[in-house]
């Protein structure tokens, strides 16, 4: 474990010395590129009406900002994406501003675990701890924002919801100087919850910058991410069938299976856990990438442009992970252990906790074939991974070391007319805990024309070792722990997308074996036979009249055999706006959702392990959920009125809202909802 370290440390040092050596061989000036490979953006400066512009000799559009005093430019890439993107001022779907998607259901309150109506299986190879009940709330390298913008900007959200549910979403960007650009986020949610033991928190921060050299040969990223997630535990109902009983029509005074019960505090800054989970996560990641290429100069009646075509790059990525995962009861009821879990223990408090330290160091080449089209590149490389695990229970801690020595290769190409992407990657696991780990994805897509529209193509198939939660050495009480083998998975996809009609199609095809589960609160499973899974989809929206939109989509689903997923066969939602731009600054969007799906045997959660397991003892039987939204926007302010659940009406008790849904088993939904939020974005 220590020679590995030290030959990270070895190696990272040579690259530094080699950037610097290369780097005095340099000619320093100015130059303007668009540069693509994996996470490079070449500072390009765009105009205010969005057309990319070369940097100047003497002039840069960031440096030399009243130019455009009375407005901004402001763009933005996801991190290790080339795709250009605008901020969303969109108002017709409140879920992109909301961190829960619609087809991802709760335990019955906002923070609590989730899980997707679609089967969203686990498509990357290597190392995976296998907790991923709040993956939804958190920040990820994946969704970071790398800015780009004249002007500092700052965005402010604050959302109230029933029962003191409280959002916070702060982000504030800014370029220093045209070639160095930061931004900081941080959000906080906390929802005590409708039911006893029920409060759910989630802390979110992450901090970014970007910096290129004056020659833009050299460009380094650095990114810190930490998430936070406390979630109390309660087990479900004791008895869900007394819900529509209510003698003061208050779920709260309904008994759970789990936890002491308390009084639910509305302060929204109590995050106390009594029995529940608590996962701590946290992200150092830092790049660094020296550029070797071509100089040039574009001539013009008055201005000389200096230019620079990369067909060279070094690059690195050091990457440093922690994590926290940590089951505990403060005030351990044996009986309920015992009745309701067939879980036997004589002591007061449990806790079951793996911590995880993950050191990764990846050194890549990248070349560009042709010097005028930089978002086509070819890159390849190799890492080093070192993993220390403390698996830690109530009686015991112990501590292992693992590692992994992996290869990857990358091609990319955006044509300069958009009429062909091509993205193939692929990561083979040569040597350490996950060898013989692979990932292998191909996707092409075509513009067949502007009438047309686009056809994408794609093609995965991964050969990963199941994740940590099933290996003997977990903490975790997991029943009959063993070392599965390991999950191989077929993915094809298409997807067509026509603009004109405002139409999306697309096709998902699985082809699954040594698939790992569970199908009880502490036992894991594998079921090694080959099956199939198929799910279609279709978006449309519907131009009913000057101001009436109708947005629907529909999702089918159908598992192949006795494999054990149950998801439903038909998932839609469809949304009845009337929307449009009144009074010059106004724009309004409000209307009704639908969200339905059909009866299946959702799965059951285990609160213990974090999992959501297979069972075949209940089918849900729900009424379709109905929201009403009045969403608006004025200037650089949104505003987003949610009355959501209005299914809960219950006409023989006149007009309460008392009919709860019931997604996972013991675990009703929330009741009649309302939420309020506003989002503010400030140019300074």
């Amino acid at each position: 474990m220590n020679r590995l370290a030290a030959v990270c440390i070895i190696l990272s040092l040579c690259f530094i010395s080699l950037v610097k050596q290369a780097a005095a061989q340099q000619q320093y000036g100015q130059s303007g590129r668009f540069s693509g490979a994996g996470a490079s953006s070449g500072n390009v400066s765009y105009d205010r009406n969005g057309r990319p512009i070369p940097n100047q000799q003497k002039q840069d559009s960031l440096q030399h900002r009243d130019r455009y005093a009375d407005s901004i430019t402001i763009f933005y890439r996801h991190f290790d994406s080339t795709k250009i993107r605008k901020i969303d001022s969109s108002l017709n779907d409140f879920t992109r501003r909301f961190p829960q998607p619609y087809n991802y259901y709760t335990l019955g309150n906002f923070g609590t675990a989730s899980h997707s109506l679609l089967f969203t299986p686990i498509m990357q190879s290597g190392w995976d701890a296998g907790f991923h009940q709040f993956d939804i709330y958190n920040f990820t390298l994946e969704n970071t924002k790398i800015f780009q913008t004249t002007r500092p900007y700052t965005e402010i959200a604050y959302l109230i919801g029933n029962k003191a549910e409280q959002l916070l979403d702060f982000m504030h960007t800014q370029n220093r100087k045209s070639n160095f650009n930061f931004s900081f986020e941080y959000r906080f949610t906390n929802a005590p919850g409708t039911y006893k033991n029920q409060n759910a928190s989630n802390n979110n921060l992450r901090f970014t910058t970007h910096y290129q050299s004056p020659n833009k040969r050299y460009e380094n990223y650095f990114i810190f991410i930490s998430n936070k997630n406390a979630s109390s535990e309660n087990g479900g109902l004791k008895d869900p069938t007394r819900i529509d009983s209510l003698a003061l029509n208050n779920p709260y005074e309904l008994e759970t299976r789990l936890g002491v019960a308390g009084v639910a505090n509305p302060n929204p800054f109590s995050t106390t856990v009594n029995t529940g989970n608590v996962y701590k996560q946290s992200t150092f990641l830092f790049r660094q990438q020296y550029d070797f290429g071509k100089k040039d100069s574009l001539v013009t009646d008055s201005v000389t442009y200096k230019l620079f075509y990369a067909r060279l790059r070094l690059q690195q990525n050091l990457m440093l992970n922690t994590y926290n995962y940590n089951y505990y009861d403060n005030n351990v009821i044996d009986s309920q252990y015992q009745k309701y879990f067939n879980f036997n223990t004589i002591l007061d408090t449990i806790s079951f906790k793996d911590a995880w330290t993950n050191l990764t160091n990846e050194f890549a080449i990248i070349t560009f074939p042709d010097k005028n089209n930089q978002s086509q590149f070819f890159k390849a490389g190799a890492g080093i991974q070192l993993l220390k695990g403390t698996f830690t229970d109530t009686l015991n801690s112990r501590t292992q070391n693992y590692h992994n020595i992996y290869l990857m290769g990358e091609y990319r190409n955006r044509t300069r007319n958009q009429k062909w992407d091509v993205e193939a990657s692929g990561k083979l696991f040569l040597n350490g805990y996950n060898s013989g780990d692979y990932h292998a994805f191909i996707s092409l897509q075509r513009q067949l024309s502007k009438r047309l529209g686009f056809l994408t193509l794609g093609f995965q198939n991964t050969n990963r070792t199941p994740s940590f939660i099933f290996n003997p050495n977990t903490s975790f009480p997991v029943s009959d722990k063993q070392n599965f083998a390991k999950e191989n998975t077929t993915h094809l996809s298409a997807t067509y997308y026509n603009p004109k009609l405002s139409l999306t199609l697309n096709g998902d095809y699985y082809l699954m074996t040594n698939y790992t589960y569970f199908d009880s609160f502490f036992v894991a499973s594998q079921y090694k036979k080959l099956f199939n899974f198929i799910h279609l989809s279709a978006e449309k929206k519907f131009k009913l009249s000057k101001y009436w939109n109708w947005y629907s989509e529909l999702h089918i689903q159908q598992v192949t055999g006795n494999a054990p997923i149950h998801v439903p066969f038909i998932l839609t939602r469809n949304r009845l706006a009337f929307e449009g731009n009144f009074y010059t600054n106004l724009f309004l969007s409000t209307g009704i959702e639908v969200r339905y799906y059909t009866n299946f045997e959702a799965d059951n959660y285990s609160p213990f392990l974090g999992q959501f397991f297979y069972q075949t003892a209940y089918t849900t039987s729900n009424r379709p959920d109905v929201n009403l939204f009045f969403n608006f926007r004025i200037k650089g302010f949104k505003g987003f009125l949610q009355l959501e659940n209005l299914n809960t009406i219950n006409p023989t008790k006149g007009f309460t809202f008392d009919k709860y849904n019931f997604i996972t088993p013991l675990y009703p939904e929330r009741p009649l909802w309302f939420r309020f939020g506003v989002w503010w974005n400030f140019v300074n």
